[in-house]
């Protein structure tokens, strides 16, 4: 094989090789490739997630908010309920210093 013919048998292999790697790349990009309606699927389910997020924040937000309120409220109640067994104390003792000062008072 003289140098001309390798030159030529070189260039054929090449270009086979070129032309086989391009079909090899467009199957790949036909078979790849997304269509419109996937796109729009795609939006699509982006604008679901992001409204579902934002649902999210706010049901948050309403529970912080509700915790919050629901605290305040059991804190009142827990002064209310100390006010009383309080009171319920004061008045147990006074009713006993009544009750002794007429056991006193009415053995005389």
């Amino acid at each position: 094989m003289n140098r001309t013919e390798f030159i030529i048998a070189t260039a054929v292999i090449l270009f086979v090789a070129f032309s086989l790697g391009w079909f090899a790349g467009w199957l790949v990009n036909r078979f790849t490739r997304v269509t419109r309606a996937e796109i729009g699927e795609l939006d699509r389910m982006a604008q679901a997630l992001h409204d579902a997020e934002e649902t999210r924040d706010q049901a948050l937000a309403y529970l912080a908010t509700r915790e919050g309120e629901l605290e305040s409220l059991l804190l009142q109640k827990d002064a209310e309920l100390r006010a009383a067994m309080d009171g319920l104390r004061d008045a147990r003792q006074e009713a006993e210093g009544l009750r002794d000062w007429i056991d006193r008072n009415h053995r005389r």
